[in-house]
C-alpha cells in the first residue's frame, strides 16, 4: 500500500502562478480548459434561460407572453448560443484541452500559444452574439435559412453571422492542435491500438472540425456578403438559388452533429470501462467506428433537404446513407452493453450519466431513421418529432456525456470530490426531467404539431404542460451541480483517484503538476488492463494501491500502464 500525504503542500498547475494575467496569457493547456469551462458554462445557462422562456409561452395555445417576433427571437439565440457557443467547444474545448495530453504523456498540446488564441477567439465570437441579444436579438432561426436572413429580416443578421464566423476559426484551431498533438507527442509504448477511446473519439472529432468548419465559414460570409452588398447568391430575385445555402450549411452542420456527440461517445467508453473494472469489449471495433462516423458525416447532409428541390434519386441516396452511419453508432452501443454484461458494475454519478446517455442516445438513434426515410420525413418534417429526437442526440447525448466526463475527472482537475449523493440526485433529477420534457413532442409531432410557432392548437395543450413541466424539472437538475462542484473547490474531500481508475492521466497527482509528468511516462501495456474487481467500489480513503492509483510521491513507482515517474 502506498500511503498518500493529502496535507502536504506542493506545486500544482492551479497554485504555480497568482494573478490574473497568469490566466489570461497563461499557454497550460490545463488552464485554458478551464478557461473555456467558465465561458461554456455561461453561454450554457443563457441559451437555458432562452429554453425556459420558450418552455413558458408554449403552457397556452394562445400567444400570452410574447409576439411572434419576440417568440422567433428567442428560440433563434437558444439555438445559436447552444449550438455554436455551448455543444460544439463542450467537451473538446473543456476535457480535451485538459486531458488530451495528460492521457497521451505528453506535457502539453502541440501549439501551446495557437492553444490561448483559440479561446480568444471563441470569446470574440461570443461577445458578438451577446452583443446581439442586448441590442434586440436575430429571428432568422438558427440555421439562418435564405432568402430570409439575407434580405428580409429585420434584425442583426450580420454580426450574428460574423460571431458564428469567429468561432468556427476557434474550433480549426482547436481540431488541428489535437490532431498534431496525438500524432507527434504520444509517450513511449502509446501505440495507435493503446489510446484511449476518448482520444480516438477527439481525433474524429478533430478531423470533422478541421475539414467541414471552413464549409460553415464561407457560407456565413456569403449571407452577411448578399446582406450587406446586395449580391445575387442565395436570393432568387437577385439571381441566386437559396437551395444551395441549404447544400452549404447542412454540408458543414450535419457533421456539426458528430462534432457535439463524438466527444460523448468516447467519454462514455471510458465510464463504462472504469465502473465495470472491465476492458471494452470490441476495443478496436469502437475505436474505429469512432474514425467511420466521421467519414460518413460527410456524406448524409442532404436528408435534411428531401422536401427541398432535391431529386428523388438524390434523396434515394441520402436515405440509404444515412441508414447506414447508424452502423458504427450501434457498434459503439452494442460493444458498451457487451462490457456491462456480467460487470461488477459501480453506480456512481459519473456511471449514472453514462447509463442515461446509452438509453437516450439509441432511442435518439433509432428515431432518426424515422427522419432517414424519405416517405416519414415528408410527414414529420418540421414537426416536434424533429425537435424531440434532435435534442434526445443534443441533450440526452452530448450533454449526459458531458456532465458524465466532468463528474469523473473533477477529482484530477481539481484535488476534491464532490458530495456523491447529491451528484446521483442531479443525474436522476435530469433523466426524469429530460425524458418528461421531450418525450412527449414525439407524440405532438406525430400528431403534426409544427415547430417554430408559438400558438398551437388547443389538443396539444395538455403534452406542452408536461413538456414544460419537464424543462423545469430538467433546469433544476443542471442547477445542482453548478452548486455543488464550486462548493467542493473548498469543502470537498481531497481526493486524487476516488474511482482507481486506469489510464496515464490517473498516473500523475491532482491536480497534475504544471508540467504534467515529472519523468516521461512509458507504457507497456494495452488500454483498460484491469485485474481483478477489488471487493470495494474505490472510494477515496487517503489510500492508494499500488499499481491501481497515482504515485504519492516522485519517489514512488506506478505498475499498471507503466506511467514511470522516478
Amino acid at each position: 500500500m502506498i500511503e498518500e500525504n493529502v496535507s502536504l503542500p506542493r506545486i500544482h498547475y492551479l497554485n504555480s502562478h497568482y494573478g490574473w494575467k497568469s490566466w489570461l496569457f497563461t499557454t497550460d493547456h490545463k488552464r485554458i480548459g478551464l478557461l473555456y469551462m467558465v465561458s461554456i458554462t455561461l453561454m450554457f445557462f443563457l441559451g437555458g434561460f432562452f429554453a425556459l422562456l420558450i418552455r413558458l409561452e408554449l403552457l397556452t395555445p394562445q400567444a400570452d407572453m410574447f409576439t411572434a417576433d419576440t417568440y422567433n427571437k428567442f428560440f433563434t439565440l437558444h439555438g445559436v448560443i447552444l449550438i455554436f457557443f455551448f455543444l460544439v467547444p463542450s467537451i473538446p474545448a473543456t476535457l480535451g484541452n485538459f486531458l488530451i495530453p495528460l492521457m497521451i504523456g505528453a506535457k502539453d498540446v502541440a501549439f501551446p500559444k495557437l492553444n490561448l488564441l483559440s479561446w480568444y477567439i471563441f470569446v470574440i465570437g461570443s461577445l458578438f452574439t451577446l452583443w446581439v441579444v442586448a441590442v434586440g436579438g436575430i429571428d432568422t432561426g438558427w440555421t439562418f435559412y435564405t432568402p430570409y436572413s439575407t434580405t428580409f429580416a429585420n434584425t442583426h443578421v450580420i454580426a450574428a453571422t460574423l460571431g458564428v464566423f469567429f468561432t468556427g476559426f476557434s474550433s480549426i484551431l482547436t481540431g488541428l492542435n489535437f490532431i498534431v498533438t496525438i500524432h507527434k507527442m504520444r509517450a513511449p509504448g502509446l501505440t495507435w491500438f493503446r489510446l484511449p477511446l476518448f482520444i480516438w473519439s477527439l481525433y474524429a472529432t478533430s478531423i470533422i472540425q478541421v475539414l467541414a468548419t471552413p464549409v460553415l465559414g464561407i457560407t456565413m460570409v456569403l449571407v452577411a456578403a448578399e446582406r450587406f452588398a446586395k449580391v445575387g447568391i442565395f436570393d432568387p430575385a437577385l439571381g441566386g438559388d437559396p437551395v444551395l445555402f441549404q447544400h452549404m450549411f447542412w454540408f458543414y452542420s450535419h457533421p456539426a452533429v458528430y462534432i457535439m456527440i463524438l466527444p460523448s461517445l468516447g467519454v462514455v467508453s471510458e465510464l463504462i470501462s472504469a465502473f465495470t473494472w472491465k476492458r471494452v469489449f470490441g476495443y478496436k471495433f469502437v475505436a474505429v467506428s469512432s474514425l467511420m462516423i466521421a467519414i460518413f458525416s460527410f456524406i448524409v447532409w442532404g436528408h435534411h433537404m428531401y422536401v427541398s428541390s432535391m431529386s428523388i434519386y438524390a434523396g434515394m441516396l441520402f436515405s440509404i446513407l444515412s441508414y447506414l452511419v447508424a452502423v458504427p453508432s450501434a457498434v459503439k452501443v452494442f460493444n458498451w452493453t457487451a462490457t456491462l454484461y456480467k460487470g461488477s458494475v459501480s453506480y456512481d454519478t459519473p456511471m449514472l450519466y453514462a447509463l442515461g446517455f446509452i438509453g437516450l442516445f439509441t432511442i435518439g438513434g433509432l428515431t432518426g431513421l424515422f427522419l432517414a426515410s424519405m416517405g416519414l420525413d415528408r410527414h414529420l418534417h418540421d414537426t416536434y418529432f424533429v425537435i424531440a429526437h434532435f435534442h434526445l442526440i443534443m441533450v440526452g447525448g452530448a450533454v449526459m456525456g458531458y456532465f458524465g466526463g466532468l463528474h469523473y475527472w473533477w477529482p484530477k482537475m481539481f484535488g476534491r470530490m464532490y458530495p456523491e449523493w447529491w451528484g446521483r440526485l442531479s443525474a436522476l433529477i435530469v433523466f426524469v426531467g429530460f425524458n418528461l420534457s421531450f418525450f412527449p413532442q414525439f407524440i405532438i409531432g406525430y400528431l403534426g404539431m409544427p415547430r417554430r410557432y408559438h400558438v398551437y392548437a388547443p389538443e396539444f395543450q395538455v403534452l406542452n404542460v408536461m413538456s414544460t413541466a419537464g424543462s423545469s424539472i430538467l433546469g433544476v437538475g443542471y442547477l445542482l451541480p453548478l452548486v455543488y462542484l464550486i462548493w467542493s473547490l473548498r469543502y470537498g474531500k481531497v481526493a486524487s483517484n476516488p474511482w482507481r481508475a486506469k489510464g496515464l492521466e490517473w498516473e500523475t497527482t491532482s491536480p497534475p503538476p504544471p508540467e504534467n509528468f515529472l519523468e516521461q511516462p512509458i507504457v507497456t501495456e494495452e488500454a483498460y488492463n484491469y485485474p481483478t474487481r477489488p471487493a470495494q467500489s474505490g472510494k477515496q480513503t487517503g489510500k492508494l494501491t499500488g499499481g491501481l492509483n497515482p504515485p504519492a510521491s516522485p519517489t514512488a513507482t506506478g505498475t499498471g500502464r507503466e506511467a514511470e515517474v522516478v
